[in-house]
């Protein structure tokens, strides 16, 4: 299901359409859902809390035995084997695993449990990658930039190519960045983008002027991923 709709969507094209006409650039939006599954974050979670279980199990064995016998014997108590206690250690540790896990099915869940500086590096990186199929020396003077942006760690890219990057220092997009998140905090999505797009294109016009012969090289739309 689109995140956008096709009016929303038009929005976005539109203003790309609008900052190129003033530049030689090209302007790629890509709008993701989340940049990556995080399942290796999960699993990480999951071994923590049962090797925490597990370790808390060994130090006070005789506490958890008993809520055993209590739970399972009527308050008997059991003679106990050694391989006993360490098959109830495991399954206890087991049962922690598998919870962990299942809780974090749930994506807000999971998103929260996720280190910001991991954040950021996954949508770092998934900005580049789309940044390499989609917009990077796919133009004639290698002058493409995408704008990024992850709905689920709340977070946006913009990634420029060599000839842009060699004029305009990284900081420049930060005021492109800091007027598309205005918009998106307030649940404008397309609106945000499309403020993060004009902006771009004020910095492509002034650098990289429209020359008489340019044509359109990418196309204008949104790219939902």
């Amino acid at each position: 299901m689109a995140m956008l709709d096709n009016d929303q969507h038009t929005i976005v094209s539109d203003a790309v359409g609008a900052a190129e006409l003033s530049t030689s650039g090209e302007i790629v939006t890509v709008l993701a859902r989340s940049s990556d599954g995080y399942t290796d974050v999960a699993l990480v979670w999951a071994i923590a809390v049962a090797f925490t279980a597990m370790s808390i199990f060994a130090v006070f064995p005789a506490f958890f035995l008993g809520l055993w016998d209590g739970l399972f014997h009527g308050g008997w108590a059991s003679e106990w084997t050694m391989g006993q206690v360490l098959t109830l250690m495991l399954g206890f540790g087991l049962v922690k695993f598998v919870g962990v896990l299942l809780v974090q099915l749930w994506q807000p869940l999971r998103m929260f449990l996720i280190p910001g500086p991991i954040k950021c590096a996954r949508v770092r990186s998934a900005a580049i990658r789309h940044f390499k199929v989609g917009a990077e020396k796919r133009t004639h003077g290698r002058t493409g930039v995408l704008i990024y942006l992850s709905m689920a760690e709340h977070r946006a890219e913009i990634v420029a190519d060599n000839a842009i990057a060699a004029k305009v220092p990284a900081e420049v997009w930060g005021l492109a960045m800091a007027d598309m998140l205005v918009e998106i905090r307030k649940g404008c999505t397309a609106e945000g983008i499309a403020a993060g797009v004009r902006d771009v294109g004020v910095v492509l016009a002034e650098h990289f002027p429209r020359g008489a012969e340019d044509v359109n090289e990418l196309p204008d739309r949104l790219i939902e991923l």
